[in-house]
């Protein structure tokens, strides 16, 4: 477990700009079983390429895109280790991947980015696809 003092930053980075910060596996069968609408959820983490380029990234799409999802959410894997555990389950085929940024659509993953897809990029290679991700699916 990380020290909390080291990654509330890190949450209120995505939450001080709409995220659920789903902390419990309820929350995220809440949220994921929902049919309808787009949900975009960031599992976050504390690696460099969380904080260099999938945070900023992510942001920086929903300030470029004039489509947006419809909510919000992010789990903090080595945190919330049970919430992410269960996000992951609705991940599937995709192996275990942090950060990773998922977007589904009326209840089904169609969309799923993962680290190594993060790793290497910059942010704005990042927003570009997301924002191309809403303007399909949103």
């Amino acid at each position: 477990m990380y020290p909390e003092a080291l990654t509330t930053p890190m949450k209120k980075e995505l939450t001080s700009k709409g995220f659920l910060d789903l902390t419990q596996p309820s929350q995220v069968e809440e949220l994921l079983n929902k049919k309808e609408g787009t949900i975009l959820l960031v599992v976050n983490s504390v690696c460099g390429c969380a904080a260099g380029t999938a945070r900023p990234g992510v942001l920086k799409s929903l300030e470029i895109s004039s489509k947006k999802p419809d909510v919000l959410a992010t789990v903090f894997a080595g945190v919330d280790k049970e919430a992410t555990a269960k996000a992951r389950e609705y991940f599937a085929p995709y192996p275990p991947s942090s950060p990773s940024i998922a977007f589904f659509k009326n209840g089904e993953l169609v969309h799923f980015i993962e680290r190594h897809h993060i790793e290497g990029r910059s942010a704005e290679m990042i927003a570009e696809h997301l924002a191309q991700v809403y303007a399909h699916y949103c």
